[in-house]
């Protein structure tokens, strides 16, 4: 796992480059590499996992001359392809993962990706027959690369968007539409970002860049994921409990490999709590001890705490369990730092929660920790998906369904909007019309069309990247069981019923997870954001500074008094809705501020 940049086509200074390696260092801490040479540049900032004392990047190899690559992520089947590549020919010095792929490259050329099962943002230069790059992210999008590509085709790309721009060119200007994104959708989807001129690969996808010719972007065909064996399905409800579990319990298994330690983390829910109940199992069996499980909560008495379901999960599973304790007076100092290492606004409270938990993780020895991400797009968790496949034939459930992804309702938004944003918005189209059209023109069964969005735009973008860059905030490895390809095809193969509600899951949790916890009402991994947003609340006074009438007022896009009357509503009677408005609003108008400040030199501290 590293965090990797580069250029292509373009003239990079030593100067430049240290800067935006700086800016993505804290994911890898233990080594930087740098290689270039006439018109490219390819760097790495490594997280030493496997085989650490070993392996060094930017990647070169003597039997495949003329390529170079760098790796931002895990190769599961790296054993299978050096196994592969070694009857070819290629000889490797170490058992570093991504040792091999420049012999990947040599053989399969741009196609190389097709061969790789893991999580990955790779770069290639082959410098063979005239320089062309190649870029290749994962199937899912877990490993995110931005890039931005210059009018004379130049190509530049990080990690991480503090890194990107810091490369000489790369525009650092908020889209004036970035803030009806936010409040329609939370965080941008797709392969845009809320700054101009930036975007970032989507999931599956290769690029190519031949000198000045700009970046071809391409998406793969979707990888099958390795077999299971299974029985047949149990029952006669088509859920086949045994095949998910089996199927899980086999991602968890081969995640669980790793040369540094590792640890799970267990929100108190159904995702997470399978997740480790399979692990404890497996690292029981393997001998390597007990597995040690992490949960956040706040400390003080707040609703909706899980920290009871966690600890009974652990207590099940008979884990070494970590209950992190957070101060509320801490919670300012956390979202600004949260809101500068994501880059892109960000309107889920829950990305407080996770670079907090990910600092403990990391304090506490662990380098690699599992998580339950992905399991509800993939089996339909999701109170809007259900509430839109039951709505009757006549409704316009794609209509409600984009309205229920919002931080801000449709008419609220329109409300707060001047007149000239309101019509701006108008003319351009609002990210909800986009999803909306999209889900209108979708062919087949309602379920299979919201499963295709959600997990084709909406889990990269509003939970893979918040995972990714929050976790290497604190230079940890988060692995995703759920978002395997085995399981992401198993998940397809079933009938809508069985994965309608996670209906699946909760069967194959039965006499894994205690029945308290397969029971309890769902509710996201966050934090109790309307009582911390009550008067006398820890969260209120930094958001009211936020949406200082002065500072709206410059920006000219929302009326100042409107956002006054909920601020003061929030302070007389707090509810939920008022407390998620203002807290995207807030989080826009502090990302707004800190992509100002992104061209001056940054501090190393996390």
């Amino acid at each position: 796992m590293c965090r990797i940049f580069g250029s292509f086509a373009a003239k990079s200074t030593g100067a430049e480059l240290a800067t935006v390696s700086a800016r993505q260092r804290h994911g890898g801490p233990d080594a930087r590499g740098l290689r270039t040479g006439q018109g490219w540049a390819l760097g790495c900032d490594r997280l030493a996992v496997t085989d650490p004392a070993r392996g060094s990047q930017p990647y070169r190899l003597r039997t495949a001359p003329g390529i170079v690559a760098v790796l931002n992520g895990e190769i599961y089947n790296h054993r299978e392809l050096r196994r592969r590549l070694t009857v070819r020919g290629h000889r490797f010095p170490d058992a570093c993962d991504g040792t091999l792929l420049p012999a990947l490259y040599a053989e399969y050329g741009p196609a190389f990706a097709e061969h790789l099962d893991g999580m990955f943002a790779i770069a290639v230069i082959d410098l063979r027959s005239g320089p062309r790059l190649v870029l290749a992210v994962d199937d899912m999008g877990m490993k995110p690369l931005h890039y931005h590509v210059s009018p004379d085709g130049a190509v530049r790309f990080a990690s991480e968007i503090p890194a990107l721009l810091a490369f000489d060119g790369v525009p650092g200007d908020p889209r004036e539409e970035a803030l009806d994104t936010v409040l329609a959708t939370g965080t941008p989807f797709g392969t845009e970002t809320a700054l101009r001129g930036i975007r970032i690969l989507p999931p599956g996808a290769t690029a190519v860049a031949v000198s000045g010719e700009g970046l071809r972007v391409r998406r793969r065909a979707p990888r099958a994921g390795e077999a299971v064996a299974l029985r047949e399905t149990d029952g006669t409800d088509g859920t086949d409990a045994h095949g998910v579990r089996e199927t899980l319990a086999h991602e968890v298994r081969r995640l669980l490999r790793a040369d540094v330690p590792v640890c799970a983390v267990t929100s108190g829910g159904l995702d997470s709590g399978l997740v480790t109940a399979l692990a404890a199992r497996e690292a029981r069996e393997a001998g390597t001890g007990p597995l040690h499980t992490f949960h956040l909560t706040y400390r003080g008495r707040w609703p909706y705490a899980e920290h009871g379901f966690a600890r009974s999960v652990a207590r099940q599973s008979r884990t070494v369990h970590h209950q992190v304790e957070v101060k509320p007076a801490d919670l300012a100092t956390l979202l600004t730092r949260t809101v500068a290492r994501l880059g892109q606004p960000h309107a889920d409270p829950v990305a407080l929660s996770t670079y907090a938990l990910f600092r403990a993780v990391r304090e506490a020895g662990f380098t690699v920790a599992l998580t339950g991400d992905g399991a509800d797009e993939l089996f339909g968790g999701y109170e809007r998906v259900r509430a839109a496949c039951a709505a009757p034939a006549d409704a316009d459930w794609a209509a409600t369904y984009a309205d229920a992804l919002s931080a801000v309702p449709r008419l609220l938004r329109s409300w707060l909007y001047t007149p000239a944003y309101r019509a701006f918005i108008a003319e351009r189209g609002s990210a909800s019309d986009r999803i909306t059209a999209e889900l209108r023109a979708a062919r087949g069964d309602r379920l299979t069309a919201l499963t295709a969005f959600e997990t084709r735009w909406r889990l990269p973008a509003y939970h893979l990247r918040r995972v990714d860059h929050l976790s290497m905030a604190w230079a940890v490895e988060a692995r995703l069981p759920f978002c395997q390809p085995s399981v992401a095809a198993l998940a397809g193969r079933l009938p809508n019923a069985a994965r309608t509600g996670k209906r699946a899951l909760y069967e194959a949790g039965t006499g894994l997870l205690p029945n308290t916890v397969l029971h309890r009402p769902q509710q996201p991994f966050t934090l109790p954001l309307t009582a911390m947003m009550a008067p006398g609340g820890p969260l209120l006074p930094t958001v009211r500074e936020l949406l200082a009438p002065s500072r709206l007022a410059r920006d000219g896009r929302l009326y100042p008094d409107r956002v006054q009357t909920l601020l003061n509503r929030q302070a007389t009677n707090p509810s939920d809705a008022n407390a998620l408005t203002l807290w995207a609003l807030a989080v826009h108008e502090l990302w707004s501020e800190v992509v100002h400040g992104l061209r001056r030199p940054v501090e190393q501290a996390a």
